[in-house]
């Protein structure tokens, strides 16, 4: 997959009339996971937590060599980590959101939707937190690098950064989740987290794209620059983080050797790819994949393998 030469962005709705009709959307349809979701269920340790294909492992030799019980505990453990990877995110965005509001006039709608949304990951942390105990696993911390490195990203951040930011997690969580939602053969907890996350997503992604596209409309030449380099790190250390590779050991296999074999594993890179494509597509079409941040996105697997087709792994998910 190739990213194609940006075109003009489409024009955002007025701002008001997203926020309210955003607004309108939560007040129907948010849930409260402690309750909609049956944590008390036990966990069906013959079901896959993601689709194998999926596993950053999956077609290696070491994948080979994996019993049918280690695969479906490294589905779980992965899960997992991909949900601590969630949780980081959604922290560091809840906190660009309040400053986002900070300045603004709380009676606007679209201020209002904010904090409706930082009331949404709250829940939403609570709920990935949950299932990752539930799979029985934890959250491990991220390396010194990378959390102080969203310590200051979450710090320094302006407008269509927040934005772009929030959109790439989101994308990218969106298009595994959606995949699992009607699959039986994924665990029922995971199905539900799932479709909790996509449905309440979708209006944060609609609220991030939109505010993005605003906002980039007005930035000069020097802050379009700093903020491609800005989000090809983000990019970068999101993606290449989202498996912790303790979840190797956990299944009996050698970290360093898993490490360097998911690295390298032309299915993870398809993979990853694949979850990004859309999110890479907006961005790209706003000009804000381009330069020295460029590389990053490439180095992190989100923009394929040269020759490898755009469709690789796509498995028909929408």
């Amino acid at each position: 997959m190739t990213t194609t030469a940006p075109t003009s962005a489409p024009t955002p709705t007025d701002r008001e009339d997203i926020a309210k009709r955003l607004l309108r959307s939560s007040a129907k349809a948010s849930f409260d996971p402690v309750i909609e979701v049956d944590w008390d269920a036990p966990l069906d340790r013959d079901k896959w937590a993601i689709r194998p294909e999926r596993i950053s492992l999956y077609g290696t030799e070491l994948w080979e060599r994996m019993t049918e019980e280690q695969r479906k505990e490294l589905s779980r453990l992965e899960v997992a980590s991909i949900a601590t990877i969630g949780i980081w995110f959604e922290t560091i965005l809840m906190q660009m959101l309040v400053r986002h509001a900070y300045d603004r006039d709380p009676a606007t709608n679209h201020v209002q939707y904010a904090y409706t949304e930082i009331a949404d990951e709250c829940r939403h942390t609570v709920m990935f937190a949950k299932m990752i105990g539930k799979l029985g696993s934890e959250a491990h911390r991220l390396d010194p690098v990378a959390h102080n490195l969203g310590r200051l990203f979450k710090t320094i951040a302006h407008g269509p950064l927040i934005f772009a930011g929030a959109l790439f997690v989101e994308e990218v969580l969106d298009q595994i989740q959606r995949e699992a939602i009607n699959d039986e053969q994924i665990e029922p907890v995971v199905r539900s987290v799932s479709r909790i996350h996509v449905v309440e997503e979708a209006r944060h992604m609609r609220y991030a794209r939109e505010e993005f596209q605003r906002d980039w409309a007005q930035r000069g030449v020097v802050q379009r620059a700093y903020s491609r380099l800005l989000l090809g790190l983000v990019s970068y250390y999101s993606a290449t983080r989202l498996i912790n590779p303790v979840v190797y050991e956990k299944v009996g296999l050698d970290r360093r050797e898993a490490k360097r074999a998911a690295r390298r594993n032309p299915n993870w890179i398809d993979t990853k790819t694949w979850a990004a494509r859309k999110v890479v597509a907006t961005l790209n079409q706003a000009g804000a994949i381009r330069g020295p941040g460029k590389f990053f996105w490439r180095r992190a697997g989100l923009l394929g393998r040269p020759g490898a087709p755009a469709t690789a792994l796509g498995g028909g998910a929408k």
